[in-house]
């Protein structure tokens, strides 16, 4: 999508996984270069949270998923993020784009215990682990009845 049409405010990260195990890549630049982070990005303009997480998933590594519910968050009076559990659909893992030098499929117990894993993507696979999170309902608000919208609770 257009660079211009980003959101710089709401961004997403996803906990995806495959077989016992979550997907992570190494960051390339940032306050994150270096580290193992969860994939995810910002949301453009009039896509949902959602699309957002399975988009930046499938962009920076390849991997299809498939959204079951929210896990954790970081909220403050500028911006969010919300942290997304998902599970694989299809996709190997791999680099797709510039953001990671190498994208890992891990073990949670190891990747709780490495240091190269950022604190928050360590907060949020022991939040999915452990079964945190709450499950999304669908629904259309008389208010707005062209608007499909999603309550997580």
């Amino acid at each position: 999508m257009e660079q211009g049409s980003t959101n710089w405010g709401k961004s997403v990260g996803v906990v995806v996984w495959r077989d016992g195990r979550v997907l992570l890549g190494r960051h390339t630049y940032g306050n994150g270069r270096g580290n193992l982070i969860l994939p995810g990005g910002y949301l453009e303009e009039g896509e949902t949270a959602e699309e957002a997480a399975r988009r930046e998933v499938m962009e920076e590594t390849g991997v299809a998923c498939e959204v079951e519910r929210l896990v954790s968050c970081r909220l403050n009076s500028r911006e969010f993020y919300l942290i997304f559990q998902a599970r694989w659909v299809s996709g190997e893992g791999q680099p797709a784009d510039e953001e990671n030098s190498e994208v890992l499929w891990l073990d949670p117990e190891e990747a709780l215990g490495r240091d190269d894993v950022a604190l928050l993507t360590q907060y949020a696979i022991r939040s999915s682990a452990e079964g945190h999170g709450v499950d999304p309902v669908p629904y259309v608000s008389k208010h707005n009845p062209g608007v499909a919208n999603t309550y997580y609770g």
